[in-house]
């Protein structure tokens, strides 16, 4: 090793083998089983200490020179092209088809410049038109792979390079290739359609199942497998549309004709035959069932399950006929197809050991003569002879029973051959259309590197022909990577790749294996076992690429760039000369049937057009004596290689999963052959040996802002920050570039950046979660306190209250106590008095009245007036027992009252504050509103005065093409021309009716105006006519007002604002037609002066039924035209944009870059499209539509808003993620804001857009138990079972700490789902319209106050 590569080699060992990480080691079953280390590896060490999957732990030996492939960062798995993983090599490929296939149900994948597509053995609902149109226009990159995005990647690249394309398919039988070359011929046949009438397109299509019904037939490996290679070119005029196409075929499989292993079929053709034999028109072909015919019954397998070939052969003859193959042509083609199942039922018998012999009444033998016009007895006789000539005689050699077979199956496989050739000649004939080819896209369905447990000629061809193409393909791989450094500004470096140049010249070299068998061909008596010994001596241990077996001596081995095959030599001689013997040629040429020039039979016509001549079998029959199969294989081979070289390739890799067709499952055997074999792997070793992973500045930046330092942020150039970073970040330079716009890395480089940032984001978490954590803590210990303040709080005013109740029950006692004291006092005062009788009872009678005085005196005053009377005076003159009851009743009644009077005070002053802030609030809410208000009427005003701008300025630009009110003058002057008085016209004439003037702009007409005023005048001018009771006059202002706004409506179909205008005035007009049509339904709403003026001598329906009509034809027109200059915003500003901050999802996208960039100032944002939305409406209000009208345009603008962006983010694996949902969330809500502000919330145009916000919620909720899963199925209604499934299959994690949804939960919600009824569709209609309805709304301006503005111009309407 190098210095550099033993230092790589020991940072590897360093940084990655650590413990926690995770490697692949091989296994026999899985190939590779991941595994996460235990131990630190240490540079050294003969043991690496790993723990499986299945917790098993295992010391796996390694070499240091080899140490096992690391696994990528689980952000990584999944992803859409290959090369966007860190680690490129065979294990994390494998492992990341596994993950896209099974649990993603995806099974396209890019790998670099390849589409990866793998046979789901299951139909899938994503081929349909809604698919092809979501394709159409889009980068590769911008859309999940799918072999669309190829086909419109060869499209776009020949319309803007004005150079052919080829889209190669290849792979083995029944990896699906005949499937996908179908799609991309659909494809361009839906996005290129021509406007003539010739349907090219569905001829091109209907070719298809003709060659599928000829050259495919019923394998082990596959139910439809394409038995022979097939080169269509698609032609192209100079407008891009088809204008004809091309097939070529290669290398036919004839021996199926003859011969078929066991569970396998002939070809379809055959079959669909048999299966429609008791057909009236197939009587005279004397067929029967399949297994009555010995080259249909030989693989023991008749039918196909679930296959009808009765119905397959009803399909095929209307391809015929669309092809413009007549029914006689047709006939014949089967004539030849059931004389070649007869001629296989002749049975030949043997006569000794070296004669055989066919008998006369052998009636297959009668049939295949009857239908082929030939003579019975020659034919039975020469099938089993054989005429040599020599220079002094001609020798007639019988043949024995084997050789007669094999010249009766020689026969049998010429004449379907040149039958086949001759159908593909027909259609190539039927697909040629006037016109001269401007460009073309071929489209090579070709089989792929085959090895089976016998290999014969077949397979030798077939894997040629792929080691030629792998060639084709390593030298454009090499190429491209080339011109990318080139492009770069990156230092080229020579990248070692396989040349697989020597088993080329193995094969085809002089003196190659092609030229000894040639050259063994040529000899009288060559066999198979010498042309063997032949290569035995000139390759044996002289060629690497060329072994022979140890066990077998009739066998060669070749070591081919995908795999060693074993080759039995066996019949390749044979095959090879693919002769017919002369004299049964001769017999051919005395067929009446073919219409051979020497023949004078010739003059049988079709019904129309000249019968065509098969003469093609008798040119191919004398032909052929000079040319071997191998050899013309070779020369159409080197033809294809020059087209293939000679265009821009495009690359379909076809991989089939498992060899017993169950859908979806996955053999990882079988599969990472079939990389090996095709050419993916080798993509990817090149791609690894440089700098694999590739990402733009503004994906870096965006990406791995989060490990940059504020003081990089805070510089300006984005370029100059993701240099800095990085050389801070990665010490060794080598380990990546800087081009011109993108960084490459090596590989590993891209998975040590995501574990950079892991640990970053891992630490952001960690300090959050711990300041959370005291947060809640101190919350806690918050809390806490004012609990205990709050306890401490009632706990003194608790005890206040009892202090002081226990107070006042003391002062009571003590007052009591006084009291009694006082009265004992008295009382003993009074008997010492007693004595002194009369002074002192007139003394007491003026002292019994004071007392009487004050005793009333206490009910007026305050208890407080009440302490200065002396109780000795009270107690002292009254008698004992009065004097006890007022002690026991005052005492307790006075207590009371203190208590009640301080409670009293207390509820008046709160009642007063109360009060005080009531009116406080009530104030600040009115304040409020006026603030509120002026702050709307402020608004207003800014609208209003940014809406005058807007239509000033675009006054100012198209004020050379709009002549404004000058132009309404004189339209109003050639559309009307009349004079009025108080709403009638008179003097109008025919003549002045003309058409509407086509440069008519809406723009300074409708402004300060009533809504509908040129439909008004329109009406009083239908009213002058009822009024002169002129029906012809009536009838011809009609019929010229209807053709005249269709007229204009044509003219500016594509301009928003005259639509706006004239569906606007078409609906006033219809309601002024109705309104006063002098119908009871209509006339409700009228005034009496209204009702005055309704029509007297008309009936208007029939013509309101005609404006109602051109009024929905001017709607749909509205809303196409709407809806095209919206939608090309609607997915950059709905998924693309990311206006929330901080969460950003942005991936490493591989080869295949988005077209879209983050730092793209020209791209739509969200507020791009509320802009459009806000011009569509203030144009809708200026031009007076009706708001119910109005409200189903919004409703429909809507429509097509949710609608393109759920089907874009079906079809964008990399949109589906939580922050995603999160960004479309906050995206619904700035449209339902939108709506709001409008006054538009009636308009149900929210609940259009309801299926999308479910997809968003569906995004962002949890995903994980069987609550969730039910809660899924309640909440999503909206939305389709496909479409769930297609969501949750598809999510896809942007960070380490999200989740991905395993495959056993979205089982879980498919079951919970499976008696939902609904349509098994994903992708949603945005062609759909709703029905439209125009509400009668009458007009509240009477027409005798309606006047025509002075700026008309209009000086001939006088008043009367």
């Amino acid at each position: 090793f190098s210095i550099g590569e033993l230092n790589a080699k020991l940072t590897y060992c360093l940084v990655f083998l650590l413990q926690y990480n995770r490697v692949w080691i091989p296994d026999n079953e899985e190939v590779w089983q991941s595994a996460e280390i235990t131990k630190n590896y240490k540079a050294g060490d003969s043991f690496l200490h790993v723990q499986l999957e299945d917790g098993t732990e295992l010391s796996y030996p390694v070499d240091p020179a080899a140490l096992p492939p690391l696994r990528n960062p689980d952000i990584l798995v999944g992803e859409n092209d290959l090369t966007a993983l860190s680690y490129l090599h065979e294990p994390a490929v494998l492992h990341n088809l596994k993950i896209r296939f099974v649990e993603s149900k995806l099974i396209y994948t890019y790998s670099g410049i390849i589409l990866v597509a793998i046979n789901p053995y299951k139909q899938l609902p994503i081929y349909g038109d809604a698919i092809i149109h979501a394709y159409s226009g889009q980068n590769m990159g911008d859309m999940d792979p799918h072999i669309f995005a190829v086909a419109e990647e060869a499209y776009k690249q020949m319309a803007r390079n004005n150079k052919n394309q080829s889209i190669i398919v290849s792979g083995e039988s029944g990896a699906g290739k005949t499937v996908s070359a179908r799609y991309t011929m659909r494809y361009f046949a839906t996005v290129s359609k021509s406007s003539s009438n010739a349907h090219v397109e569905d001829k091109v299509l209907a070719s298809n199942p003709i060659t599928e019904a000829v050259g495919n037939a019923k394998t082990t490996r596959n139910d439809n497998s394409s038995r022979f290679g097939k080169y269509t070119e698609i032609s192209f005029d100079q407008n891009y549309q088809i204008i004809g196409a091309n097939m070529r075929t290669y290398l036919l499989e004839k021996s199926r004709v003859v011969f078929q292993s066991e569970n396998e079929r002939n070809y379809h053709i055959f079959y669909q035959l048999c299966a429609s034999a008791m057909q009236p028109e197939y009587e005279h072909l004397k067929l029967g069932s399949a297994e009555e015919f010995n080259y249909t019954r030989m693989g023991g397998s008749t039918v196909i399950e679930g296959v009808d070939d009765r119905a397959n052969m009803v399909e095929t003859q209307k391809t015929f006929a669309l092809l413009g193959l007549k029914r006689d042509f047709q006939m014949d083609v089967f004539k030849m197809l059931a004389a070649i199942l007869h001629l296989g039922n002749v049975e030949i018998a043997a006569v000794g050991d070296e004669r055989s012999s066919i008998s006369m009444e052998d009636k297959h033998l009668s049939i295949f003569c009857e239908l082929l016009d030939l003579n019975c007895d020659k034919m039975a006789r020469w099938l089993c002879h054989r005429k040599i000539v020599t220079t002094s005689e001609t020798v007639v050699k019988p043949m024995t029973r084997a050789q007669a077979v094999n010249a009766r199956d020689a026969l049998a496989k010429k004449i379907y051959s040149h039958l086949f050739d001759f159908i593909v000649e027909r259609i190539n004939q039927a697909l040629q259309f006037p016109g001269k080819q401007h460009t073309f896209i071929g489209v090579l369905d070709i089989y792929g590197f085959e090895t089976f447990d016998v290999n014969s000629f077949e397979q030798f061809c077939i894997n040629y022909a792929n080691e030629k193409l792998q060639q084709q393909f390593n030298l454009h791989v090499f190429k491209l990577e080339q011109e990318e450094y080139m492009k770069e500004d990156i230092p080229w470096t020579l990248i070692d790749f396989y040349d697989n140049q020597p088993v080329i010249d193995l094969i085809e070299a002089k003196m190659g294996i092609l030229e000894l068998l040639d050259e063994e061909c040529l000899l009288p008596h060559g066999k198979d076992e010498n042309w063997l010994q032949k290569l035995y001596n000139n390759f044996v241990n002289k060629n690497a690429l060329f072994e022979k077996p140890r066990m077998s001596n009739t066998s060669f081995i070749i070591q081919h760039f995908a795999d060693k095959v074993e080759y039995k030599c066996e019949g390749f001689l044979e095959k090879n000369r693919d002769t017919v013997h002369e004299v049964l040629i001769e017999i051919l040429k005395e067929s009446k049937v073919y219409l051979n020039p020497i023949s004078q039979c010739a003059a049988k016509t079709y019904q129309i057009t000249k019968r065509p001549r098969f003469d093609f079998l008798l040119k191919c029959f004398i032909s052929k004596t000079l040319m071997s199969g191998i050899f013309q294989f070779r020369n159409s081979l080197s033809l294809l290689m020059v087209t293939l070289n000679a265009t821009t390739p495009h690359y379909v890799r076809c991989i089939k999963p498992n060899d017993e067709k169950l859908p979806f499952e996955f053999d990882s055997k079988r599969v990472a052959q079939q990389l090996r074999a095709c050419g993916v792997l080798e993509t990817i070793r090149i791609s690894a040996q440089s700098y694999p992973s590739r990402w733009t500045y503004i994906e870096f930046f965006s990406r791995y802002s989060i490990l940059m330092t504020q003081q990089e942020l805070s510089m300006n150039d984005k370029k100059q920050i993701c240099k800095i970073v990085l050389q801070r970040l990665i010490q060794d330079h080598n380990q990546y570039q800087f081009g011109r716009t993108k960084i490459f890395f090596r590989a590993g480089q891209v998975a040590y950046l995501e574990k950079l940032r892991s640990d970053k984001l891992r630490q952001a978490c960690t300090l959050l979660q711990r300041r959370v954590r005291g947060w809640l803590q101190q919350a806690i210990t918050a809390r806490n306190l004012k609990e205990t303040w709050a306890a401490i709080t009632i706990q003194k005013y608790c005890r206040g209250y009892l202090v002081r109740r226990l107070c006042q029950l003391i002062h009571v006692a003590a007052v009591t106590i006084q009291a009694y004291t006082r009265g004992f006092l008295a009382r003993k005062k009074y008997r010492k008095v007693q004595p002194m009788k009369h002074p002192v009872s007139e003394t007491g009678n003026n002292s019994v009245k004071k007392i009487n005085t004050m005793a009333v005196f206490p009910n007026t005053l305050p208890f407080a007036c009440l302490v200065p009377i002396s109780p000795a005076l009270v107690f002292g003159f009254l008698p004992r027992s009065l004097s006890f009851c007022i002690c026991h009743v005052l005492s307790p009644f006075c207590f009371n009252r203190v208590l009640e009077s301080h409670f009293q005070s207390q509820k008046e002053i709160y009642e007063k504050e109360i009060e005080g802030l009531n009116f406080k609030v009530e104030h600040l809410s009115q304040d409020i509103n006026h603030l509120q208000k002026l702050f709307r009427e402020e608004n207003d005003i800014n609208d209003g005065i940014r809406l005058e701008v807007s239509r000033l300025t675009s006054e100012n630009l198209v004020r050379c093409r709009c002549r404004s009110t000058a132009q309404m003058s004189l339209w109003l002057s050639k559309y009307c021309g009349h004079v009025f008085e108080t709403s009638r016209l008179k003097q109008m004439g025919p003549c002045k009716m003309t058409l509407l003037h086509a440069d008519l702009k809406p723009r300074g007409v409708v402004v300060n105006m009533i809504p509908g005023l040129p439909a008004h005048i329109l009406f009083m001018c239908v009213r002058y006519a009822d009024y002169l009771n002129d029906a012809d006059m009536l009838k011809s202002f009609m019929n010229v007002t209807i053709d005249g706004i269709k007229q204009v409506v044509k003219e500016h179909s594509e301009d928003f604002e005259m639509l706006s205008f004239w569906l606007s005035n078409t609906y006033y007009f219809l309601n002024c037609l109705k309104q006063y049509s002098g119908e009871e339904e209509f006339m409700k709403q009228n005034t009496p002066r209204q009702n005055k003026n309704c029509l007297k001598h008309f009936d208007l329906s029939e013509y309101r039924q005609i404006l109602s009509d051109l009024a929905i034809q001017i709607y749909h027109q509205f809303i196409i035209v709407m809806e095209n200059n919206i939608q090309h915003m609607i997915v950059p500003g709905m998924l693309e944009y990311e206006s929330l901050q901080g969460i950003s999802g942005l991936k490493p996208t591989g080869f295949r870059k988005r077209s879209s960039s983050i730092d793209d100032t020209d791209t739509y944002t969200m507020t791009s499209i509320l802009q459009q939305l806000s011009y569509f409406y203030s144009t809708m209000c200026q031009n007076g539509l009706d708001s119910e009208l109005l409200k189903q345009a919004v409703k429909q603008l809507f429509f097509l808003i949710g609608a393109v962006t759920l089907n874009s983010l079906f079809l964008r694996k990399d949109m589906c993620s939580c922050r995603k949902g999160m960004q479309i969330r906050c995206n619904i809500s700035y449209l339902e804001e939108w709506l709001k502000d409008k006054n538009l919330q009636s308009s149900n145009a929210k609940e259009t857009l309801e299926p999308l916000s479910q997809a968003a919620w569906l995004l962002q909720v949890k995903k994980i138990t069987d609550d969730d899963a039910k809660e899924i199925c309640e909440h999503c209604t909206s939305l389709s079972t496909v479409q769930i499934v297609k969501i949750l299959n598809s999510y896809t994690p942007i960070d380490d700490f999200e989740k991905r949804v395993t495959p056993s939960f979205v089982r879980k919600v498919q079951a919970m789902l499976n008696n939902r009824e609904d349509v098994p569709q994903l992708m949603l209609d945005t062609k759909h319209l709703f029905q439209v309805t125009f509400p009668f709304t009458p007009s509240p301006h009477a027409l005798e106050l309606i006047q025509v503005p002075s700026s008309f111009k209009l000086g001939f309407l006088t008043r009367v």
